[in-house]
């Protein structure tokens, strides 16, 4: 589990273990919060997705831009295990952000008043 926290980045990983310990205290003190900050996770997880693959494109294209003008493809210049382990990676915190905003919801739903 650790090895998922440090492959997902320290500094978004970091921020949505934040906001998974803010759940059961915005439960406690502030329980509207509680669906605020599941989705805010969320959107952090989608955040993470598109600057985790702004950063692996930026090194598909360096390693392009090295080999010249003789390559036809992408895989030609990489394998696919290394572009999908890319994906893999950058995939984490997204899985991690989804699994926040549930237990937010799954909180939210138990606190809802009864009629």
């Amino acid at each position: 589990m650790f090895k998922l926290f440090v492959e997902g980045g320290l500094d978004f990983m970091s921020v949505l273990t934040v906001l998974l310990v803010a759940i059961p205290f915005a439960a406690w003190k502030a329980p509207r919060w509680v669906k605020d900050i599941g989705s805010f996770a969320l959107a952090f997880g989608f955040l993470s997705l598109f600057l985790g693959f702004r950063q692996m494109f930026t090194a598909l294209r360096d390693v392009a831009m090295g080999l010249g003008d003789g390559v036809t493809g992408l895989f030609d210049l990489i394998s696919p295990g290394v572009f999908f382990g890319g994906m893999r990676v950058a995939m984490i915190p997204v899985c991690y952000g989804i699994i926040i905003y549930l237990v937010s919801l799954v909180v939210h739903i138990i606190q809802k008043p009864r009629l």
